[in-house]
């Protein structure tokens, strides 16, 4: 499964970062309904915040693998959220950029790859996953237009 490679390799790199504590993955990857198509959803969290700077999201990116393209999320409401292509193979991953501080607000459990000094574990333990439920008349404003 390329998603599993990818992620591996992510982990191998990331690892001797200074500024990264953990690295987990969500998404399709928690309910094993993973496939071909599906993209790989990562969440990269480090000792310094680095999603206010969109150069720094794109340098982490770009050492990961034979990046095509990336932009941020702010249209699905998540300016962290880095959306990236990569080729060799093609493959599609969002990397959220969080400190840990905003690692404890999450709308999943996470499986995680690196945890330093398992302060990620800690922060799933002592917070709860919280899915936010979309505003339903914003959706019908626009579903009638």
């Amino acid at each position: 499964m390329i998603q599993r490679e990818f992620a591996d390799k992510a982990k191998t790199i990331l690892e001797p970062d200074e500024n990264v504590i953990g690295l987990a993955v969500a998404g399709s990857w928690l309910t094993n309904e993973i496939d071909e198509f599906s993209d790989l959803d990562l969440i990269l969290v480090t000792k310094q915040k680095i999603s206010n700077d969109k150069n720094l999201m794109l340098d982490y990116a770009k050492r990961l693998g034979d990046f095509l393209s990336g932009f941020t999320g702010e249209h699905v409401g998540e300016p962290r959220v880095l959306i990236c292509l990569y080729d060799n193979p093609l493959l599609h991953v969002d990397i959220k950029f969080v400190t840990l501080d905003e690692f404890h607000s999450r709308i999943e459990t996470p499986a995680l790859l690196i945890d330093k000094n398992r302060q990620l574990e800690r922060a799933i333990s002592n917070s709860q996953a919280q899915f936010p439920y979309p505003d339903y008349q914003w959706i019908e404003d626009r579903f009638w237009t």
